[in-house]
């Protein structure tokens, strides 16, 4: 089955990046492309993209207009709101719910100037929400046909709106409380709903992750899969990464050592090789475990020989904690808070140890960069973190990583302990290292699933309309 897919994100790599969100926005769909599905995408358009690259189509009400323009092969469907876009920022203002919702109305008002119909309508996390509940609302809209996949990439972030909000803008809130959101909106009414890796699906029907949309999610539990996100593997490829002092495959994973020196030396540390070197590239917030990492590394600084290494930004907290703990420790902790492309990519080429303490990871992307690059995780076992790294057994020749279960100081210590002792056995670690190089993470087997949750979908929405008209 060859279905048309219309994939609605907030984020797309390359035209605008937040998080982790534009890298799917990027990959799945030129790799669903490459399996033969029609897939277009859209997203707003927002003061950063380049004017110059676009070709507008028509407008729209509101002062709204659609534009378009192809990104890598992939056909994209932009809507202008100047209102709602032309800002500085992506997200982080007190009237996000009303941009995102004027978006989604004009992409559907929009559906008149497209010579195509989708099969499918792929709603990504909270903000293309509003679509489904208008589709149901609207059985004369051309679109009302279609299937709809709902992904929940992270249900800490929901589009949350008030009574007032409902009641002006026509949400049926009262019949579903835990709908007062975008995100439960958008799960409501969809065909199929999908998570970022298996675990994490199962974490949101069984714990207390879900939050507020736990009963929704629990309701429609027959409908929940959960599918591992992919890595572009030519966007990350230590053999090809221009920001990298020294590239590298891992039949000569030895160079690597060119790139942590070349990281020790930029950060201001001493440029020793044989010291194991811990990397974090993370955003900060409490999700993160940032808290975790500061006091597991204090505790092991007393009494092991290591260097640390941390960039992102986030909440002023968990700044000044990373920045603190570099100023007690100048010798031997750096901390840089900010976003930097190549020291981050320096930090997945150079750093031996990986580190990602998160209290919840719904599917990782630092993690799956960091065994491609040669650098072993030590992470939580949780969502995707739990899906992607095995625990290392020597004496199997098995495993990728070191996994820990509570989100304690005391566990986060004792993982890395764990590789800090085996980083001493240069033979065995070398084997980690090549072990975690060779694991195949690419978006096509992401997509392949993908493909069969859209064809479920679609013989969802049709027994569904097959029993309203009887």
């Amino acid at each position: 089955m060859t279905a048309s897919v219309l994939f609605v994100i907030a984020e797309m790599t390359p035209l605008v990046k937040v998080g982790g969100l534009a890298d799917v926005g990027g990959a799945l769909p030129r790799a669903l492309r490459e399996l033969g599905l029609d897939v277009r995408v859209a997203l707003p358009l927002y003061g950063s993209i380049d004017r110059a690259r676009v070709v507008k189509q028509n407008d729209l009400v509101g002062g709204a207009a659609l534009w378009t323009m192809d990104v890598n092969g992939v056909p994209v469907c932009l809507i202008e709101h100047e209102p709602s876009f032309g800002r500085e920022a992506v997200y982080g203002y007190d009237d996000d719910v009303e941009r995102f919702l004027a978006f989604s109305e004009a992409l559907l008002e929009a559906s008149e100037n497209m010579d195509w119909e989708p099969d499918v309508i792929h709603l990504n996390d909270w903000h293309p929400g509003a679509m489904a509940t208008r589709l149901a609302a609207n059985t004369e809209h051309p679109w009302s046909r279609c299937a709809l996949v709902s992904t929940v990439h992270n249900v800490a972030f929901t589009g949350e709106f008030d009574d007032a909000f409902a009641r002006r803008h026509r949400f049926d809130a009262e019949r579903e409380p835990a709908a007062r959101n975008m995100l439960g909106q958008s799960v409501l009414h969809a065909d199929a709903i999908t998570t970022t890796s298996p675990t994490y699906a199962r974490e949101l029907l069984t714990s207390d992750a879900a939050g507020g949309l736990a009963g929704l999610l629990a309701a429609r539990s027959e409908r929940v899969h959960g599918i591992l996100n992919g890595l572009d593997a030519e966007a990350f490829d230590p053999s090809t990464d221009k920001y990298l002092a020294a590239t590298f495959a891992a039949d000569g994973i030895e160079r690597r050592l060119d790139n942590k020196t070349a990281l020790q030396a930029e950060l201001g540390l001493p440029e020793d090789e044989d010291v194991p070197l811990i990397g974090m590239v993370s955003r900060l917030f409490w999700q993160k475990g940032i808290d975790l990492a500061v006091d597991a590394i204090e505790v092991l600084l007393q009494t092991r020989s290591l260097q640390f290494v941390a960039l992102g930004q986030g909440d002023d907290e968990n700044e000044r904690v990373l920045v603190d703990l570099a100023e007690r420790h100048p010798d031997r902790v750096a901390a840089k808070i900010g976003f930097n492309e190549p020291l981050g990519q320096l930090i997945y080429g150079g750093s031996d140890i990986f580190f990602m303490p998160s209290r919840y990871e719904p599917g990782g992307i630092g993690q799956l960069i960091a065994m491609r690059y040669g650098a072993v995780p030590v992470v939580r076992r949780t969502g995707g973190l739990a899906d992607s790294v095995s625990q290392c057994e020597v004496s199997r020749d098995f495993g990728t990583g070191f996994l820990f279960d509570d989100p304690t100081p005391e566990s986060v210590a004792a993982a890395l302990e764990q590789a800090i002792d085996l980083y001493e056995e240069r033979a065995a670690w070398r084997a980690l290292q090549r072990r975690g190089m060779s694991q195949d993470f690419s978006w096509s087997t992401t997509a392949q699933q993908y493909q069969d949750v859209y064809e479920r979908a679609i013989a969802h929405k049709k027994s569904m309309s097959v029993m309203g008209e009887a």
